[in-house]
């Protein structure tokens, strides 16, 4: 005998918990962070909408970079890994469960050893790891990817992943793709490419 169905207002009430939960894990992480010694804004002392450099200083320091499609993409990947593993469950319950991931890599992201991983293996030589308002950005822009990718019809979600893909590849020379590439088994091929840039 299956459960009835929620009424709108349960619904409601509901989706507000695992929002608030959501919310809750973005402040941990932002905690996290701040008691790891992370700066809350970049050390130039102001704050800038989009950071255009990649090698620079300004870099995953400012509200925007090169790297928030990755984060998107983050969201439309982590929606379909709730759909996976949470069928039955609500998509506030999926949402904290992808918050929750990418918080747990927004820490480790900008803990020594792979900040110095990045910095060996990657075209990030000289990477000091993310400002906390560039941090919980990347949270935003990973919640924005879920909450299209929840919306989107399956095609353009895909179209739009490999669409920022090859952009930022383009540009940048670096992109979701090549990034866990060259952090998990470094390719000097690649390495020599992204530093010619």
């Amino acid at each position: 005998m299956s459960a009835p169905a929620m009424s709108e207002s349960e619904r409601r009430s509901s989706l507000s918990f695992w929002l608030i939960a959501t919310a809750v894990v973005l402040i941990v992480q932002i905690a996290a962070q701040y008691f790891m010694g992370r700066l809350w804004i970049c050390s130039c002392g102001y704050i800038k909408l989009f950071e255009p450099g990649v090698n620079t200083p300004g870099n995953s320091q400012h509200l925007f970079d090169w790297y928030t499609p990755s984060h998107i993409i983050h969201g439309f990947l982590f929606y379909l890994l709730g759909w996976a593993v949470l069928r039955k469950a609500s998509i506030g319950a999926r949402l904290t469960l992808a918050a929750v991931i990418e918080a747990g890599w927004e820490i480790l992201e900008n803990s020594p050893i792979i900040i110095n991983r990045y910095r060996s293996a990657t075209m990030a030589v000289g990477y000091e790891g993310d400002s906390i308002l560039n941090s919980a950005m990347d949270m935003v822009a990973m919640i924005a990817g879920f909450w299209f990718a929840a919306r989107a019809p399956i095609w353009l979600t895909v179209v739009i992943a490999i669409g920022f893909e090859l952009a930022t590849g383009y540009i940048i020379r670096d992109n979701l793709t090549l990034n866990v590439l060259m952090l998990v088994w470094p390719v000097d091929a690649i390495k020599e490419w992204q530093a010619a840039l």
